[in-house]
C-alpha cells in the first residue's frame, strides 16, 4: 500500500452532483501549491459522477495519492490509491477481500469505537479532536488526550481529524498522530490554496 501523505484534504461533503466541477477546482489550487492526498467524500453523488470527478482529481494529482470514501466498486477503475470506510460502510475485512492487495483501506474511528470494528485497516482517521461545524450535536470533541489513546491503542497510523488547524500540527504530533485530514480549514476557506499552503508548512511541507 501506498502511505498517504501527512497532509489529506477531505471534500466538502456536500456538493450536488451537478457541481462537480468545484470539487475538481479546489482540489487543482491546492495541488498547485504543494497538496499531495484527497479524500473524495460526496456521499450525494451518483457513481457515474463520482468516478468522472475520481478520473479527473487522479489526472490533476498525477503521482499523488487518492481515495475514494466508501465507493469500494469504484476504486479499481478510478485508479485511486486507497478507500476510506466508515461505521455505515463494508467491514474492513470484507472490502479486502474486494480488493488488491496494493489498494490501502483506511476507517474513521472514534472515541467510543470497538478496535474490532476496524480491524484489517491499513491506516486510521480519529476525531473529532476539536469543535467542528460538521459534527456539532452529533459527537463531542474529544481534544489531544483522546488522540494519544488512539494512536497508542492501535498499530496503524492516525490522522487526527475535526476543527483541525494549522497551529494545531506540532501537538497532533506530539499526540503520536502521523498528520492532519482537514475539511473546513481548507475547503471552506475564502482562499482554499493559501489555507493549504499554511497547513503545509506546519507540518514541514509534506
Amino acid at each position: 500500500m501506498r502511505s498517504p501523505p501527512r497532509l489529506l484534504l477531505l471534500t466538502p461533503g456536500d456538493v450536488a452532483d451537478a457541481d462537480g466541477q468545484r470539487v475538481v477546482q479546489l482540489v487543482k489550487a491546492c495541488v498547485g501549491v504543494g497538496l499531495g492526498g484527497v479524500v473524495l467524500r460526496e456521499p450525494q453523488w451518483c457513481d457515474r459522477v463520482t468516478l468522472a470527478v475520481a478520473r479527473r482529481l487522479r489526472t490533476i494529482l498525477g503521482d499523488g495519492w487518492l481515495c475514494l470514501h466508501d465507493r469500494v466498486h469504484l476504486v479499481e477503475a478510478a485508479r485511486a490509491d486507497a478507500v476510506h470506510l466508515g461505521w455505515r460502510s463494508l467491514a474492513p475485512r470484507a472490502a479486502r477481500d474486494l480488493l488488491p492487495s496494493d489498494v490501502g483501506i483506511g476507517y474513521s474511528s472514534h472515541v467510543d469505537d470497538d478496535p474490532r470494528t476496524f480491524e484489517g485497516c491499513d491506516y486510521l482517521v480519529f476525531g473529532p479532536v476539536r469543535d467542528t461545524p460538521s459534527k456539532r450535536g452529533v459527537r463531542a470533541a474529544t481534544g489531544f488526550d483522546a488522540l494519544a489513546h488512539r494512536v497508542k491503542s492501535t498499530t496503524q497510523p492516525v490522522w487526527a481529524l475535526g476543527g483541525m488547524r494549522p497551529e494545531d500540527a506540532p501537538e497532533a504530533r506530539a499526540s503520536g498522530a502521523f498528520g492532519l485530514a482537514v475539511l473546513g480549514g481548507i475547503a471552506h476557506a475564502a482562499d482554499p490554496a493559501s489555507a493549504c499552503a499554511r497547513y503545509l508548512a506546519s507540518m514541514g511541507g509534506t
